[in-house]
Protein backbone atom coordinates (compact mmCIF):
# COMPACT_ATOMS: atom_id res chain seq x y z
CA UNK A 1 0.00 0.00 0.00
CA UNK A 2 1.38 3.50 -1.04
CA UNK A 3 1.88 5.97 1.94
CA UNK A 4 0.78 9.47 1.79
CA UNK A 5 3.32 11.75 0.55
CA UNK A 6 4.56 13.88 3.28
CA UNK A 7 4.33 17.73 2.88
CA UNK A 8 7.45 19.84 3.04
CA UNK A 9 7.78 21.92 6.02
CA UNK A 10 8.81 25.26 6.31
CA UNK A 11 12.24 25.15 6.55
CA UNK A 12 12.37 23.49 3.77
CA UNK A 13 12.98 26.64 1.65
CA UNK A 14 15.67 27.05 -1.08
CA UNK A 15 16.18 30.97 -1.81
CA UNK A 16 16.48 31.48 -5.49
CA UNK A 17 19.09 33.83 -6.24
CA UNK A 18 20.17 33.71 -10.52
CA UNK A 19 22.60 36.93 -10.75
CA UNK A 20 25.04 37.57 -12.51
CA UNK A 21 27.14 34.75 -10.97
CA UNK A 22 24.45 32.02 -11.48
CA UNK A 23 24.55 33.03 -15.32
CA UNK A 24 28.13 33.09 -15.32
CA UNK A 25 28.86 29.84 -14.23
CA UNK A 26 25.82 27.92 -16.09
CA UNK A 27 27.41 29.68 -18.97
CA UNK A 28 30.89 28.56 -18.55
CA UNK A 29 29.79 24.99 -17.57
CA UNK A 30 28.07 25.09 -21.08
CA UNK A 31 30.82 26.42 -22.81
CA UNK A 32 33.77 23.76 -21.79
CA UNK A 33 30.77 21.06 -21.50
CA UNK A 34 31.24 20.48 -18.34
CA UNK A 35 29.35 18.92 -15.80
CA UNK A 36 28.39 19.60 -11.88
CA UNK A 37 26.68 17.41 -9.27
CA UNK A 38 24.67 20.75 -8.55
CA UNK A 39 22.58 20.16 -11.41
CA UNK A 40 22.79 16.44 -12.38
CA UNK A 41 21.28 16.19 -8.34
CA UNK A 42 19.02 18.82 -8.28
CA UNK A 43 20.96 20.17 -5.21
CA UNK A 44 18.94 22.57 -3.35
CA UNK A 45 21.81 24.92 -2.52
CA UNK A 46 22.89 25.60 -6.34
CA UNK A 47 21.37 28.93 -6.41
CA UNK A 48 23.36 30.17 -3.01
CA UNK A 49 26.01 28.18 -4.19
CA UNK A 50 26.75 29.53 -7.62
CA UNK A 51 25.70 33.21 -6.63
CA UNK A 52 29.09 32.42 -4.07
CA UNK A 53 31.27 31.06 -7.37
CA UNK A 54 31.88 27.70 -5.85
CA UNK A 55 30.40 24.51 -7.63
CA UNK A 56 31.11 20.61 -7.45
CA UNK A 57 32.06 19.77 -10.74
CA UNK A 58 31.02 16.14 -11.60
CA UNK A 59 33.53 14.04 -13.96
CA UNK A 60 33.78 11.06 -16.01
CA UNK A 61 30.43 11.88 -17.81
CA UNK A 62 26.73 12.17 -16.69
CA UNK A 63 25.54 8.58 -17.07
CA UNK A 64 26.45 6.17 -14.34
CA UNK A 65 26.50 2.49 -14.23
CA UNK A 66 24.33 2.24 -10.26
CA UNK A 67 21.01 3.35 -10.09
CA UNK A 68 20.61 4.36 -6.18
CA UNK A 69 16.94 4.90 -5.37
CA UNK A 70 17.95 8.55 -3.73
CA UNK A 71 20.06 9.65 -6.90
CA UNK A 72 18.65 12.17 -9.56
CA UNK A 73 21.69 11.53 -12.15
CA UNK A 74 20.85 9.63 -15.00
CA UNK A 75 21.70 5.82 -14.85
CA UNK A 76 22.30 3.68 -17.99
CA UNK A 77 25.42 2.30 -20.18
CA UNK A 78 28.24 5.26 -20.10
CA UNK A 79 29.58 6.35 -23.83
CA UNK A 80 33.21 7.09 -24.06
CA UNK A 81 36.25 7.95 -21.38
CA UNK A 82 37.01 11.70 -21.93
CA UNK A 83 40.95 12.40 -21.25
CA UNK A 84 40.90 15.65 -21.52
CA UNK A 85 38.20 16.31 -19.00
CA UNK A 86 40.87 17.34 -15.76
CA UNK A 87 42.25 19.92 -17.87
CA UNK A 88 38.97 21.51 -19.11
CA UNK A 89 38.00 21.35 -14.75
CA UNK A 90 41.44 22.73 -13.70
CA UNK A 91 40.25 25.52 -16.46
CA UNK A 92 36.90 26.15 -14.88
CA UNK A 93 38.68 26.41 -11.21
CA UNK A 94 40.98 29.12 -12.91
CA UNK A 95 38.60 30.97 -14.56
CA UNK A 96 36.33 31.01 -11.05
CA UNK A 97 39.18 31.76 -9.10
CA UNK A 98 38.50 29.01 -6.57
CA UNK A 99 39.84 28.89 -2.73
CA UNK A 100 38.30 25.39 -2.69
CA UNK A 101 37.47 22.79 -5.36
CA UNK A 102 35.09 19.75 -4.91
CA UNK A 103 35.64 16.90 -7.70
CA UNK A 104 33.27 13.72 -7.91
CA UNK A 105 31.83 11.45 -10.18
CA UNK A 106 29.29 9.62 -11.44
CA UNK A 107 30.03 5.77 -10.64
CA UNK A 108 31.75 3.99 -13.44
CA UNK A 109 32.00 0.48 -12.98
CA UNK A 110 32.73 0.03 -16.96
CA UNK A 111 36.05 1.27 -16.34
CA UNK A 112 39.08 -1.17 -14.60
CA UNK A 113 40.20 1.50 -12.28
CA UNK A 114 36.75 2.88 -11.89
CA UNK A 115 37.52 5.99 -12.60
CA UNK A 116 40.63 6.51 -10.37
CA UNK A 117 43.20 7.93 -12.84
CA UNK A 118 41.16 11.03 -13.82
CA UNK A 119 40.04 11.93 -10.24
CA UNK A 120 44.20 11.72 -9.71
CA UNK A 121 44.77 13.23 -13.12
CA UNK A 122 42.01 16.04 -12.13
CA UNK A 123 43.45 16.92 -8.77
CA UNK A 124 47.11 17.47 -10.56
CA UNK A 125 45.26 19.92 -12.81
CA UNK A 126 43.93 21.93 -11.12
CA UNK A 127 47.01 22.05 -8.34
CA UNK A 128 48.79 22.96 -11.42
CA UNK A 129 46.51 26.46 -12.46
CA UNK A 130 46.14 27.12 -8.93
CA UNK A 131 48.59 26.38 -6.41
CA UNK A 132 46.81 27.77 -2.98
CA UNK A 133 43.52 26.34 -4.40
CA UNK A 134 42.38 22.99 -1.98
CA UNK A 135 41.01 19.99 -3.57
CA UNK A 136 38.79 17.63 -2.16
CA UNK A 137 37.68 14.46 -3.84
CA UNK A 138 34.04 12.73 -3.25
CA UNK A 139 34.63 9.28 -5.16
CA UNK A 140 32.74 5.90 -5.36
CA UNK A 141 34.06 3.26 -3.75
CA UNK A 142 35.79 1.83 -6.66
CA UNK A 143 34.05 -1.33 -5.99
CA UNK A 144 36.49 -1.83 -3.04
CA UNK A 145 39.56 -1.78 -5.43
CA UNK A 146 42.64 -0.88 -3.56
CA UNK A 147 44.61 -0.25 -6.82
CA UNK A 148 42.52 2.26 -7.91
CA UNK A 149 42.53 4.37 -4.47
CA UNK A 150 45.50 4.48 -4.13
CA UNK A 151 46.03 6.36 -7.60
CA UNK A 152 43.85 8.93 -6.04
CA UNK A 153 45.18 9.03 -2.29
CA UNK A 154 49.24 9.67 -4.43
CA UNK A 155 47.18 12.38 -6.03
CA UNK A 156 46.98 14.06 -2.43
CA UNK A 157 44.03 15.25 -2.63
CA UNK A 158 43.10 17.93 0.38
CA UNK A 159 40.27 16.13 1.82
CA UNK A 160 39.07 12.41 0.70
CA UNK A 161 34.95 12.18 0.79
CA UNK A 162 33.57 9.16 0.34
CA UNK A 163 29.31 8.80 1.40
CA UNK A 164 27.94 5.70 3.34
CA UNK A 165 24.79 7.74 2.69
CA UNK A 166 22.31 6.29 5.06
CA UNK A 167 22.48 3.60 8.26
CA UNK A 168 23.61 0.26 7.77
CA UNK A 169 19.97 -1.95 7.48
CA UNK A 170 18.89 0.62 4.82
CA UNK A 171 22.37 0.55 3.09
CA UNK A 172 20.99 -2.27 0.42
CA UNK A 173 17.51 -0.99 -0.03
CA UNK A 174 18.97 2.63 -0.65
CA UNK A 175 22.12 2.13 -2.21
CA UNK A 176 22.96 -0.09 -5.71
CA UNK A 177 26.09 -2.06 -5.60
CA UNK A 178 27.46 -0.05 -3.18
CA UNK A 179 27.86 -2.37 0.74
CA UNK A 180 27.85 -0.19 3.84
CA UNK A 181 30.78 -2.27 5.09
CA UNK A 182 32.57 -1.41 1.91
CA UNK A 183 32.62 2.16 2.40
CA UNK A 184 33.65 2.27 5.69
CA UNK A 185 36.49 -0.54 4.59
CA UNK A 186 37.25 2.50 1.89
CA UNK A 187 37.71 5.37 4.45
CA UNK A 188 40.02 3.06 6.63
CA UNK A 189 42.26 2.21 3.38
CA UNK A 190 42.55 6.03 2.94
CA UNK A 191 43.81 6.19 6.37
CA UNK A 192 46.25 4.01 6.23
CA UNK A 193 47.62 5.32 3.01
CA UNK A 194 47.97 8.81 3.48
CA UNK A 195 47.15 9.59 7.18
CA UNK A 196 47.71 13.29 7.25
CA UNK A 197 44.46 13.20 4.62
CA UNK A 198 41.64 14.26 6.14
CA UNK A 199 38.29 11.81 5.59
CA UNK A 200 34.69 12.60 5.51
CA UNK A 201 31.74 11.41 4.90
CA UNK A 202 27.76 12.07 4.57
CA UNK A 203 24.04 10.59 5.67
CA UNK A 204 20.88 11.99 4.32
CA UNK A 205 18.40 11.46 6.10
CA UNK A 206 14.73 10.84 6.40
CA UNK A 207 14.40 7.25 4.51
CA UNK A 208 13.32 5.08 7.53
CA UNK A 209 16.23 5.17 9.60
CA UNK A 210 15.75 5.30 13.68
CA UNK A 211 17.79 7.95 15.81
CA UNK A 212 19.42 4.84 17.41
CA UNK A 213 21.05 3.80 13.71
CA UNK A 214 22.28 7.42 12.98
CA UNK A 215 24.36 7.68 16.29
CA UNK A 216 25.41 4.21 15.60
CA UNK A 217 26.82 5.46 11.49
CA UNK A 218 28.44 7.84 13.67
CA UNK A 219 30.14 5.46 15.89
CA UNK A 220 31.58 3.55 12.88
CA UNK A 221 32.66 6.47 11.18
CA UNK A 222 34.79 7.24 14.13
CA UNK A 223 36.25 3.78 14.09
CA UNK A 224 37.68 4.22 10.87
CA UNK A 225 39.30 7.62 12.04
CA UNK A 226 36.76 9.57 9.57
CA UNK A 227 37.44 13.20 10.22
CA UNK A 228 34.08 15.29 8.91
CA UNK A 229 30.46 14.60 9.01
CA UNK A 230 27.89 16.32 7.05
CA UNK A 231 23.90 14.85 7.67
CA UNK A 232 21.41 16.35 5.37
CA UNK A 233 17.62 15.93 4.67
CA UNK A 234 16.50 13.71 2.06
CA UNK A 235 14.54 15.31 -0.95
CA UNK A 236 12.64 12.75 -3.27
CA UNK A 237 13.82 14.37 -6.78
CA UNK A 238 10.82 12.56 -8.41
CA UNK A 239 8.11 10.06 -7.64
CA UNK A 240 10.14 7.19 -9.02
CA UNK A 241 12.89 7.20 -6.03
CA UNK A 242 12.50 6.39 -2.54
CA UNK A 243 9.49 8.29 -0.49
CA UNK A 244 10.35 10.85 1.79
CA UNK A 245 9.70 8.76 5.56
CA UNK A 246 10.14 12.09 7.91
CA UNK A 247 11.40 15.58 7.91
CA UNK A 248 13.88 16.04 10.77
CA UNK A 249 13.52 19.67 12.10
CA UNK A 250 16.44 22.13 12.55
CA UNK A 251 16.52 21.25 16.67
CA UNK A 252 17.16 17.73 15.36
CA UNK A 253 19.63 18.80 13.29
CA UNK A 254 21.36 20.68 15.62
CA UNK A 255 21.17 17.80 18.44
CA UNK A 256 23.02 15.76 15.78
CA UNK A 257 25.35 18.28 15.23
CA UNK A 258 26.43 17.66 18.86
CA UNK A 259 26.21 14.73 19.01
CA UNK A 260 28.89 14.04 16.08
CA UNK A 261 31.57 16.54 18.03
CA UNK A 262 31.05 14.53 21.78
CA UNK A 263 32.35 11.18 19.28
CA UNK A 264 35.14 13.40 17.88
CA UNK A 265 34.31 14.46 14.18
CA UNK A 266 36.62 17.56 13.52
CA UNK A 267 33.59 19.20 11.91
CA UNK A 268 29.74 18.46 11.73
CA UNK A 269 27.68 20.20 9.49
CA UNK A 270 24.23 18.87 9.92
CA UNK A 271 20.66 20.90 8.41
CA UNK A 272 18.35 20.06 6.90
CA UNK A 273 19.53 21.68 3.33
CA UNK A 274 22.78 20.26 4.34
CA UNK A 275 24.42 18.17 1.22
CA UNK A 276 28.06 16.56 1.03
CA UNK A 277 29.76 19.75 -0.27
CA UNK A 278 28.11 22.31 0.99
CA UNK A 279 30.53 24.67 2.82
CA UNK A 280 32.99 22.31 1.64
CA UNK A 281 35.83 25.13 2.36
CA UNK A 282 34.30 26.34 5.77
CA UNK A 283 34.58 22.48 6.90
CA UNK A 284 38.01 21.88 6.15
CA UNK A 285 39.15 25.33 7.56
CA UNK A 286 37.28 24.21 10.59
CA UNK A 287 38.69 20.82 10.68
CA UNK A 288 42.18 22.60 10.14
CA UNK A 289 41.81 24.82 12.87
CA UNK A 290 40.72 22.09 15.54
CA UNK A 291 43.86 19.67 14.43
CA UNK A 292 46.13 22.52 15.21
CA UNK A 293 44.27 23.05 18.65
CA UNK A 294 46.68 21.54 20.96
CA UNK A 295 45.21 18.80 23.28
CA UNK A 296 44.42 20.48 26.80
CA UNK A 297 45.37 18.72 29.70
Amino acid sequence: MSKTKQPKPDWIRIKLTTGDNYKEIKDMMRSKTLHTVCEEARCPNIYECWANRTATFMILGDICTRACRFCAVNTGLPTELDLQEPERVAEAAEQMNLQHCVVTSVARDDLKDGGASIFAATVKAIRKRLPLCSVEVLIPDFMGSEDALKIVMDAKPDILNHNIETVERLSDRVRAKAKYSRSLQLLANAKKMQPDIPTKSSIMLGVGEQWDEILQAMDDLRAVDCDIMTIGQYLQPSPKHLNVEKYYTPEEFAQLKEEGMKRGFSHVESGPLVRSSYHAHEQVKSAQRQKEEPVSS
